[in-house]
């Protein structure tokens, strides 16, 4: 039984250290939300001070989509806790029905034990080794006996072990199904707090639409943003070519150690480096989509094309690094080509913008969006549904870029006709 408690002791401390990992990990998510929501605090404290008219300005209105942006955060740092959560409760799940089968099974064959002991007895066992032709025979069945004893004994320590290991598994099941009650109503109230800004955006963009100064504001700021966009796109190229070479290095290490080369284990590369993969050799040819690429707005208009183009209103003219899409009824964004999440950022006049790292060192951009449902690092297939658009000045629109290295692209080029 010494044994047996040994035993149980080392699960539930393998178990602990497995939970322990999954915790610590809630806790880090559960300290950056905690950072995400003191920044929407102080931007609900900037307004607080601010008169109504003072609210009707391009200030105001950044301040509304900074705001909306941290909360998609919050929102995307719950769902993925809530998927942790899912997962550990679908492996206890797993976990107790594997214990319970294993106890069934102990259980019929002990009772087939003490069925055969009742029917024949311990004088029957004495009686076979009495009966015994040879000394030979007889130590043979002492010693069939005596495993036999054994493998009865090893099989009540395991029921007692599995019990216990079912006890411990379905308590925290119930613990885990407790805690994810509490963060859907926690997701829930954070969607409904979402979707109050996004109203009040709205009446902020109505007052803004027909004050010129204000729209002036918004081109300059995009402006720079456009640079800020450039830049990004920039880094993340030097990022990728990076990585390539850190797998090639790693490549040519493991080929070195197979050769029998003795490598400097300093010199050896960590492959979790990087929270995340930027390779993306293994999708498929992005350059072939050219002429025929899905559009990322279902039944989208070009409103704002590629290069410059003149502003009616204000009577300037501006450089697109893209295009911008009106949607229809439909304001689901789709993803164009199968790719990685490699950005998901916020930038003055632009608001939130997911970029994707595609094969052959192609990059799409994607902005003005009002909520997002995929997270960096993660891998997306042609069609997914990453997001959906905000309104902005001009309406529900898409703004959309292509990249190829640091060069951009004109996406008409690259869109199916209709």
């Amino acid at each position: 039984m010494f044994n047996a408690v040994k035993i149980i002791f080392l699960a539930v401390f393998i178990l602990s250290i497995c939970f322990a990992q999954e915790e610590n990990e809630i806790v880090e998510k559960r300290s950056q939300l905690s950072n995400l929501r003191s920044e929407i605090s102080g931007l609900e404290g900037e307004l607080a001070g601010h008169t109504e008219k003072e609210k009707k300005s391009y200030e105001v209105l950044e301040n509304y989509n900074k705001q909306q942006h941290l909360l998609n955060k919050v929102i995307s740092t719950l769902r993925s806790e809530e998927r942790t959560r899912r997962t550990e409760i679908n492996k206890l799940n797993r976990r107790i029905n594997t214990i319970e089968e294993k106890i069934n099974i102990l259980k019929q064959n002990y009772a087939k034990y003490v069925v055969a002991i009742y029917k024949k007895g311990k004088i029957h066992e004495l009686e076979g080794i009495l009966d015994a032709e040879s000394l030979r025979q007889a130590l043979v069945r002492i010693q069939y006996l005596q495993k036999f004893s054994e493998r009865r004994k090893k099989d009540l320590e395991e029921l007692y072990i599995n019990k216990e290991k079912l006890f411990s598994s379905r308590s925290e099941l119930e613990d885990q199904k407790r805690r994810n009650s509490i963060l859907v109503a926690e997701k829930k109230s954070e969607e409904d707090n979402l979707l109050k800004k996004l109203n009040e955006r709205t009446k902020i963009l109505a007052s803004i639409r027909e004050d010129k100064k204000e729209l002036q504001k918004i081109i300059d700021v995009k402006k720079q943003s456009q640079e800020q966009i450039k830049s990004l796109i920039a880094r993340l190229v030097e990022e990728a070519e990076r990585k390539r070479k850190e797998e090639e290095l790693r490549r040519q290490q493991l080929l070195a150690s197979k050769d029998g080369i003795i490598v400097d284990e300093s010199q050896l590369l960590n492959s979790s480096v990087n929270e995340y993969s930027l390779v993306t050799t293994e999708f498929s040819s992005f350059s072939e989509l050219k002429g025929e690429m899905l559009w990322p707005l279902y039944k989208g208009k070009v409103t704002r094309k590629f290069g410059q183009n003149r502003n009616e209103k204000l009577n300037t003219v501006t450089l697109n690094y893209g295009i911008d899409i009106s949607a229809g009824s439909d304001l689901t964004v789709r993803c164009v080509a199968e790719g990685i999440i490699s950005a998901i950022d916020w930038l003055p006049g632009y608001g939130s913008v997911i970029i994707i790292s595609h094969e052959g060192d192609y990059r799409t951009v994607y902005s003005h969006l009002s909520e997002i449902f995929v997270e960096e690092g993660e891998k997306v297939n042609t069609g997914k549904v990453i997001a959906k658009i905000g309104e902005s000045v001009d309406g529900n629109v898409l703004h959309f870029e292509i990249w190829n290295s640091r060069e951009n692209q004109n996406p008409e080029l690259w869109l199916a006709k209709k």
